[in-house]
This record gives C-alpha cells, sequence and structure tokens, in this order.
C-alpha cells in the first residue's frame, strides 16, 4: 500500500472540533507535487463539509512545512504540458475554496511553494526556527502559486521584491515584523499555541466565523469601498440569526453563549 502524503487527524471534544492535516513527505522536506496536493485538497474538502469541525490546521515537520515544489517533478515539463494540464491552477489552490478558517502552523523552511501555500491558508503561526522564501529565480523561474501577488500584500512591495528578486529568506522575527506571520512561538510550543487559537475559533458562533472570513478576504482581494459595502450587508444579515440573539442576551446576562449555528 502506498505511504500517504498526507496524514489527518480530528482533536478536541464538544461539538465542534480542529482538524489537523500534516503534510507527510519527510524525506523530500514535504517537497509539493500533484499527488500531495490531491491528497491535501481532499483532506481539506472532507473537514470543510464535517459538520463536527469548526477550524482547520495545516502543518509540516520540524525541519519543513514544505521546502518547495518537487523541482524533479518539473524539470522536463513544458510550456505546452504545463498549459494543457493548467499546472498548480488545477488542483494545488484548492484550499482558497475552503469556508472554514485554515491556520498555517511553520516550523523550519517555508520555501517557494511552500511559502505560497502557508500564505493560502487564512492565518500563520510560526516557530521561532520558521524560514520563508520564494527562491524559484535561482532555477530559472518565477513563484507560480500566487508568490508574487500575496507576498507584496502581506509584506509591501520593497521587501517582497528583495525576497523575489534575490531569494533571500526571510526569518520568523522578520517575518511577523513585516505582516507575514500573526504571531510567533517557540518551536515546541508550536502545535500548543495553534490548538488553543483554533479552540478560540471554535467556540464562536460558526455563521459568525464563516462570514468573518468572507469579509476579510474581501477585503485583501477587492477594494475598500465594494468591502465595506460587502461588510455591511453581512454584518446586517447576521440579525436574522439565532446565534445574534443568543450572543447579545448572553452578554447582557453576563453568562456564557450557548451557540446553534442557526
Amino acid at each position: 500500500m502506498t505511504e500517504p502524503l498526507v496524514l489527518t487527524q480530528t482533536i478536541g471534544e464538544g461539538a465542534r472540533r480542529t482538524g489537523v492535516i500534516t503534510l507527510h513527505r519527510p524525506k523530500q522536506l514535504n517537497a509539493l507535487n500533484d499527488a500531495l496536493m490531491d491528497q491535501l485538497g481532499a483532506a481539506l474538502q472532507g473537514f470543510d463539509a464535517d459538520d463536527g469541525i469548526g477550524c482547520i490546521v495545516v502543518t509540516g515537520s520540524e525541519k519543513a512545512f514544505a521546502a518547495g515544489a518537487d523541482i524533479s517533478a518539473m524539470a522536463k515539463k513544458t510550456y505546452a504540458e504545463a498549459i494543457a494540464e493548467n499546472f498548480i491552477g488545477r488542483n494545488w489552490e484548492t484550499i482558497l475554496t475552503i469556508r472554514k478558517p485554515v491556520i498555517a502552523a511553520v516550523s523550519g523552511f517555508a520555501l517557494g511553494g511552500g511559502c505560497e501555500l502557508a500564505m493560502m491558508c487564512d492565518f500563520i503561526i510560526a516557530a521561532d526556527t520558521a524560514k520563508f522564501g520564494q527562491p524559484e529565480i535561482k532555477i530559472g523561474i518565477i513563484p507560480g502559486a500566487g508568490g508574487t501577488q500575496r507576498l507584496p500584500r502581506a509584506v509591501g512591495k520593497s521587501k517582497a521584491m528583495d525576497m523575489v528578486l534575490t531569494a533571500r529568506m526571510m526569518d520568523a522575527a522578520e517575518a511577523e515584523r513585516a505582516g507575514l506571520v500573526s504571531r510567533v512561538v517557540p518551536a515546541d510550543k508550536l502545535m500548543d499555541e495553534v490548538l488553543a487559537a483554533a479552540d478560540a475559533i471554535n467556540a464562536l458562533s460558526p455563521a459568525s466565523v464563516l462570514l468573518a472570513k468572507s469579509c476579510v478576504n474581501k477585503a485583501f482581494e477587492g477594494g475598500l469601498a465594494d468591502g465595506v459595502q460587502h461588510e455591511r450587508r453581512i454584518f446586517h444579515s447576521l440579525f436574522a440569526t439565532e446565534d445574534q440573539k443568543e450572543g447579545m442576551a448572553a452578554f447582557l446576562e453576563k453568562r456564557k453563549p450557548a451557540w446553534t449555528g442557526r
């Protein structure tokens, strides 16, 4: 039997738990290829469809979240082949269709496609050992899974240009200062911190969580005026939910809300 390229587990108790997906190509430092990305996409969709899962975590090993794309799988690919098979676009971006929050737990190297995958997650919590980079230019290509687009949105044009054009790596401390990651924690505490963040999300109203993610993504991908209009419509729509009534009643009555997801 072929060894799986991603491992999955469910963590937590109660109505909503956390789905953890671990990239699993240890000998290749989790280098990304089509087979791994197919399995990752299926795991993400499975957790997204499970009403018992409130949050999803994507992680790798201590040495590498993912050290890049699998160069051996790309080296002989032609332009015609890349176009015909819609390379990367066909299956590498399934994560962008996931409605539930997805947290990247990054330790070690997140380079090339690994950095791009982490940036496709909703936010990144990094170990103090993490290193980020887009070194594709050193092998005669450029980032192809959104690196030239998401990186400048996260860290600004100057730092993005520096990293893309020189292949310079950014350590965890600089990544936090630049806004690429939300927080940096000791490596031996990484999963504890990530699962605590997931638990905090799981304890909230599911509808509010899904719609809040949608609104933040609208801001990331579009203009300000359209984003504010979208946010306002979503804000108004939540007054039609039972969770809004329960949440506000609980606040006024100084008790913990009992979310129903309705």
